[in-house]
């Protein structure tokens, strides 16, 4: 759930002090500037008539303006990580941090030569929009882990040109209806397709870093530049390209996001909070911008919307956390999204979306040594991921959980998502498989199974893709899998998918097949099927459990159902 907080206020105190400041320095014919001075900050929406607009509005916008003699340009040090050159004294600042946060500005005053003078003062400022959701899914949620996040380039419309305020009907100026002919995979741009932005959850907020690839430069910007437009270019040409950067959330403010919609992305409106990179920091298209309206952004999913400077064209990006494969021969025929669960609640899973297989059931047929529970111990969901935890109880005993949506949820054909981390210790038996929705009828493996992972207990490096059933030809049981490696599944999350279609049925891991079956009309395969997913121990597939077990868990970002 989108959880954005507006606490209206702005308290700014200012204790004025000067610093390296000199009536004159003759350097020859070389003088500093003098006689620096810092008008009162003036805050947006302040009125003092009104008790809630005492502080200004709430936005955290701040203006200031200085002023010196023989003084070329001034550069403003706002004491948050973002500094900014500006000629004429005046500039709009807002601080984004949640809070009464105090921040030392610093002005100082450029003479020619490069010559100057400073002043500064304290400015202690409460800001309060807070976009938690948003922060979280960017970043992961975990301080310093870090989420990686790629260009969306299996997908067409990637990125996409539209006005910024023209609107001839349809609300133009929300959604790109100048350009929106990209392909997936366009050859003009793959020269961007490795880019790697990374952001990060750190102690006082967030960071950016692009950490592989170039800049885009598209021929609208080019001829500022000076460079040849339409293609990818590297640090000669933008050199604020590298680096750690800061980021900061506020809320929107564009017409798109006030006035629009998101019905072309999907969604119903623009989300309302945009983010800025300090330091001209960007997302792999350069405009010479920093500043990008949320339009979404889920777990797996990014979209943004960016203003040249200028005004006139707005450019939309899509950004996707799971780097796609070029000629896999697995992108998918089903785009349309009909079921899903992002765990964005916390607490027990959705009770209209999961049910459970309870107690222990003599081995559940494979010999497994664990007791299934709903115990919070054992299934919760935390920080925007689902965690199934297998536990050593202190009696000796193992406990775990197995959910499914069966009676609630079951679907024939389509394609699902399961991004999740698997666990590492030996014994441990992780699954994410489908059952046939009249199991209670026909029994198994009558009704059908579809293993879409299940790793080994002795092997931490692989997974499996395998289909069950019963061969009504011969009147005997059925099975074809096979092996893929996936070396990280332990550390990393990865996203297990199933294409299924009355023609195949493909297992597959990060956009790679891991095995494919031929479907037929003698086959299960042709049936509705519910979710199933769980944390085994031992048995035919987790085999020997380490003796130093204690506990560990298959974390889960998303289970996604498109048809």
């Amino acid at each position: 759930m989108k959880n954005i907080k507006y606490i209206i206020g702005l308290f700014l105190t200012l204790a004025f002090f000067a610093s390296c400041e000199e009536e004159k320095y003759e350097f020859g014919d070389l003088t500093a500037p003098s006689n620096v001075q810092i008008a009162d900050p003036e805050i947006e929406g302040q009125n003092l008539n009104v008790p809630e607009l005492m502080y200004g509005d709430g936005t955290g916008f701040v203006t200031f303006k200085a002023t010196a003699d023989n003084v070329i340009s001034y550069s403003f040090n706002f004491g948050d990580g973002s500094n900014q050159v500006v000629p004429s004294g005046v500039v709009k600042h807002r601080y984004t941090k949640v809070g009464v946060n105090t921040f030392t500005v610093i002005v100082t005053a450029i003479g020619k030569g490069g010559v100057s003078s400073s002043k500064a003062l304290d400015v202690e400022v409460y800001s309060s929009f807070s976009d938690a959701d948003a922060e979280n899914l960017l970043n992961g949620g975990v301080i310093g882990a870090g989420k990686t996040w790629y260009w969306a380039a299996n997908i067409d419309v990637h990125v996409g040109l539209g006005p910024v305020f023209d609107n001839y009907g349809g609300k133009e100026f929300a959604w790109p209806n100048w350009w929106n002919a990209i392909k997936a995979w366009d050859a003009e741009k793959f020269c961007m397709y490795d880019d790697e932005f990374v952001f990060t959850k750190t102690a006082e907020g967030m960071t950016f870093e692009q950490t592989n690839g170039v800049a885009f430069i598209p021929g609208t910007y080019a001829s500022v530049l000076g460079v040849a437009g339409d293609t990818c270019h590297g640090e000669d040409v933008v050199p604020t390209m590298y680096g750690v950067k800061e980021v900061s959330l506020f809320p929107s403010s564009s017409k798109a996001a006030l006035e629009g919609d998101g019905l072309y992305f999907g969604v119903p409106t623009y989300r309302g909070t945009s983010f800025e990179i300090s330091d001209g920091g960007f997302l792999g298209w350069y405009v010479g911008a920093s500043t990008y309206d949320i339009i979404s952004v889920t777990a797996d999913k990014l979209i943004v919307r960016i203003i040249q400077p200028g005004n006139g064209f707005a450019w939309y990006q899509v950004l996707t956390s799971t780097k796609p494969v070029q000629g896999s021969g697995n992108e998918s025929a089903f785009t349309k999204e009909v079921w899903s669960d992002e765990f964005e609640t916390a607490g027990a899973p959705d009770p209209e979306k999961w049910t459970y297989d309870l107690g222990k059931n003599g081995g559940w047929g494979n010999q497994e040594v664990q007791t299934y529970t709903k115990n919070a111990e054992n299934v919760i969901v935390a920080d925007g991921i689902l965690k199934i935890t297998a536990k050593k109880e202190t009696d000796g005993s193992y406990t775990s959980a197995r959910l499914k949506t069966q009676g609630l949820y079951s679907f024939k054909y389509g394609r699902i998502d399961i991004k999740a981390k698997l666990p590492k210790a030996a014994g441990t038996w992780p699954a994410l498989w489908m059952l046939g929705d009249n199991i209670n009828v026909v029994g198994w493996p009558q009704c059908g199974e579809i293993d879409i992972m299940e790793q080994k207990g002795d092997d931490k490096v692989s997974t499996l893709g395998t289909f069950h059933w019963w061969n009504t030809t011969d009147g005997v049981y059925g099975s074809f899998g096979e092996k893929k490696e996936v070396l990280n599944s332990s550390t990393e999350f990865h996203v297990y998918s199933l294409e299924w279609t009355k023609d195949k049925v493909t297992v597959i891991v990060d956009g790679s097949t891991v095995v494919a079956m031929d479907n037929k009309a003698n086959l299960p395969f042709n049936e509705k099927f519910f979710l199933v997913m769980n944390v085994a121990m031992g048995g035919t597939l987790g085999g020997a459990i380490d003796p130093a077990f204690t506990q560990d868990s298959m974390e889960i970002e998303y289970i996604k159902v498109f048809q």
